[in-house]
């Protein structure tokens, strides 16, 4: 499924999104400020961005400026807010937003309005059980395929910290999975197991990331006793 950036001060709407999106499938990662949005989206390349207009020191708006100025909307961007004129709506579609979402956000038009960002995100691949199948054209070749139905063995030398460059054969939920258990165990080593520190450098909030480690299969155990 896709990864998705939701930046919004508001803990209530940070934790409800986490949660609808999770459930969906999505990696869901979490923002309460542009400084922590800047952050995430250099280091996970989210397929999507759910972006709130009024936020303390840096607004959406501004932010989103940035993001087009330095070439770095290379995502979709839906805008959130309660308080947004049409004025405010037009113009952050106009600087490159896709759509617009009006809180307190309602469950369908949610899910309906990330499904249709993600078509045209240039990252996210469809599942395989939702795609439908292309004929291949008549001079085309037909991608090598492994007769076990699992990626070819790396051999010696073929690992990326950690992860067989094979991973890229891989279904794109797997291969992410993988990427994201060794950047975390990464992170856990480097920075002593604190959780604290590592909730403040990737920007998920504790009881996110303690969710996230534990789907991951990451033993956190040691870390309970940490305030």
């Amino acid at each position: 499924m896709a990864s998705i950036l939701v930046v919004d001060d508001e803990m209530g709407i940070r934790e409800l999104l986490n949660e609808i999106l999770t459930d969906e499938g999505h990696t869901v990662y979490a923002a309460e400020s542009a400084v922590q949005a800047r952050t995430i989206r250099e280091q996970m390349r989210p397929d999507l961005v759910l972006l709130d207009i009024w936020m303390p020191e840096t607004d959406g708006i501004t932010l989103l400026k940035e993001w087009s100025k330095t070439g770095q909307l290379t995502m979709p961007v839906v805008m959130m807010s309660g308080h947004a004129t049409i004025d405010t709506a037009v113009e952050a579609t106009r600087i490159g937003a896709l759509n617009f979402l009006e809180k307190p956000i309602a469950l369908q038009k949610l899910l309906k309005t990330v499904a249709k960002a993600l078509e045209s995100s240039p990252k996210y691949v469809e599942p395989e059980e939702g795609r439908v199948a292309q004929p291949l054209a008549a001079n085309s070749v037909a991608p090598k395929t492994v007769a076990t139905g699992q990626a070819p063995a790396p051999q010696e030398g073929e690992y990326i910290s950690g992860i067989a460059k094979t991973f890229y054969d891989l279904p794109l939920r797997e291969a992410r999975d993988l990427f994201e258990k060794a950047y975390f165990e990464h992170q856990m080593q480097i920075m002593g197991g604190s959780m604290t520190k590592i909730s403040e450098y990737t920007g998920l909030e504790r009881t996110h990331l303690y969710r996230k480690l534990k789907a991951l299969g990451i033993d956190t155990s040691r870390n309970k006793t940490e305030q």
